[in-house]
């Protein structure tokens, strides 16, 4: 099984840790941890197991208990949305007996010759490998009239990482042949200990959480993963294709135990007859949180998922030179001289963004940035060009636009998933450096103001307008106050409308940033919200 390359190996540990040790080292990393041996001392190692008279003795102690066993509609695995399965009540003792009738099942390799005068199965439709012992409480501080297999307590201890902690629950856990628990994750710490058989534990970090597409947060299977990992449906969940590689595996035999914290999503198949106990507590992160932080807590969480989103859809295109977007340059409209000030390029880097380079004509520009300035130019004629030839009008202002037609090119700006690949003016203006990048806005607010105009009122997308506000920000970092505010004088200055202006490029970057508040719900929260009104 892959490691995930963003988290370090799961630690194993070949004894058990005192309570101290395990807070230290272990709990306060919220990372998984294996210990073997942990729990062989237990008494319940050797009188519960299937294969030494173990369901003889467990039968005896608690056979006259009512239970409560999972029936799975998809056996061999068991999925916590409770309309995968049904819960049946019987006798513990019925239980154990459809484990025997198991065994020797498998023992003889036919249910026939197992059938005897002493087995009462269970109903036609309830066949092995579809019935499971699941989560049944042996202590629980919040339900104590509902746990029934107490008296097996006495058969364990409370492994020593644990001692002094304040359990909220202890759980018996017992499948009959092989079994499968769906991807999920708990809202406590876990410490599940093997007593019998054996188990494979596949485990993600809490952040591979958009690979794994959990329910919807208001589903009753909300901790569960909506995907099944053996072999996924790529076109329904093409995240699932990065699961593997985020995850780790550990295999568990009797007497070993794995801490899992809350969180971490895993998945659990279990050998024949295997039997297990796991301790949950809640751990210090939230039980030490108060309840009036909840919604501060919320919005800063949420805030860090959007900002990591428009991180991730503001990558650096896999082309770091500007794209040769246009055929038909004019260079009449420009004058860009080939030969030019060769020192220009050094001289402008050099300055940087110290000091506002004041420019007297166009043939003073860079290379580069005039290069810029011509694809730009010739993005926004042709654009032009295509909306006369195709709608017969010619490029207006907001004053003068249909406000309908804006707000439906607002939402399709809105509900787009932005792409810098696909987004020749995104892209274009990325790869400038922000230097260049203001050499050029100035340019084209001294010269062709209408140009500019047109770019930022009708082509700038919500994605283009994120980077133009992040180089804006580059900008105002390393210029100095009179010089900055020269620059944004004479760039607002190219506008009839100013402030229109300013809230267009302001309107489609909360658009951007909107688009990475669905993809964070969709992705961590399987939430589908429609795109708010939009004036833009």
């Amino acid at each position: 099984m892959a490691t995930g390359c963003d988290s370090p190996k799961i630690q194993t540990f070949e004894s058990a840790l005192s309570a101290a040790e395990f807070e230290s080292a272990v709990e306060l990393t919220n990372f998984p941890a294996v210990f073997r041996r942990c729990v062989s001392n237990w008494d319940a190692c050797s009188k519960w197991n299937p294969f030494n008279c173990g369901l003889d003795y467990l039968e005896e102690r608690a056979g006259s208990v009512e239970v409560e066993a999972m029936l799975s509609r998809t056996a061999p695995i068991f999925n916590g949305d409770i309309r995968s399965h049904e819960r049946v009540s019987l006798p513990f003792s019925e239980f154990i007996r459809f484990c025997k009738q198991h065994m020797i099942c498998k023992e003889n390799g036919s249910c026939v010759n197992a059938m005897s005068a002493d087995f009462t199965p269970l109903a036609e439709d309830h066949i092995p490998g579809q019935i499971y012992l699941a989560q049944f409480p042996i202590v629980n501080d919040e339900k104590e009239e509902k746990v029934q297999l107490k008296i097996l307590r006495q058969d364990f201890q409370t492994p020593s990482p644990l001692v002094g902690k304040s359990l909220s629950s202890i759980n018996f856990w017992m499948n009959s042949s092989q079994a499968r628990s769906t991807t999920h994750y708990d809202p406590h710490h876990n410490l599940l200990c093997i007593v019998s058989g054996r188990k494979k534990v596949v485990l993600w970090p809490p952040s591979a959480s958009p690979s794994l597409y959990p329910m919807p947060i208001y589903g009753e299977a909300s901790n569960h993963s909506s995907v099944g990992l053996e072999n996924p449906n790529l076109s329904d969940y093409p995240r699932a294709e990065h699961a593997l590689k985020q995850s780790q595996e550990v295999t568990l035999d009797a007497g070993d135990a794995v801490f899992i914290p809350e969180g971490w999503f895993h998945q659990v198949d279990s050998d024949d007859l295997t039997i297990a106990v796991n301790f949950w507590w809640q751990s210090n992160i939230m039980s030490n949180m108060p309840e009036h932080m909840d919604s501060y807590y919320l919005r800063q969480i949420t805030r860090r998922l959007i900002d990591r989103e428009m991180s991730l859809l503001v990558s650096k295109p896999s082309s770091t030179d500007v794209k040769q977007l246009s055929k038909h340059i004019d260079h009449s409209h420009v004058g860009m001289a080939e030969g030019g000030n060769g020192n220009s390029e050094n001289e402008s880097a050099k300055k940087g963004l110290s000091t506002l380079c004041e420019r007297t004509s166009l043939d003073d520009l860079d290379p580069s940035a005039c290069l810029a300035l011509h694809e730009l130019i010739s993005l926004v004629h042709d654009h032009v060009n295509a909306v006369e030839t195709s709608k017969g009008r010619q490029y207006t202002s907001p004053s003068c636009s249909d406000p309908a037609t804006e707000g439906r090119k607002s939402k399709i700006l809105a509900n787009a998933l932005p792409c810098l690949e696909d987004d020749p003016i995104a892209h274009m203006l990325w790869d400038l450096e922000a230097f260049r990048l203001r050499d050029v806005l100035l340019a084209m607010a001294r010269y062709f103001p209408r140009t500019l105009e047109a770019l930022i009122l009708h082509m700038l997308s919500p994605i283009a307008a994120e980077v133009l506000t992040q180089k804006f920000d580059e900008i105002d970092q390393h210029t100095g106050e009179e010089d900055r505010n020269h620059f944004f004088r004479e760039f607002y200055g190219a506008f009839d409308d100013q402030a229109a202006a300013m809230d267009i490029i302001l309107s489609r970057k909360e658009a951007f940033a909107f688009q990475a508040f669905k993809n964070v719900l969709d992705k961590f929260l399987a939430v589908n919200i429609a795109s708010p009104t939009s004036n833009i």
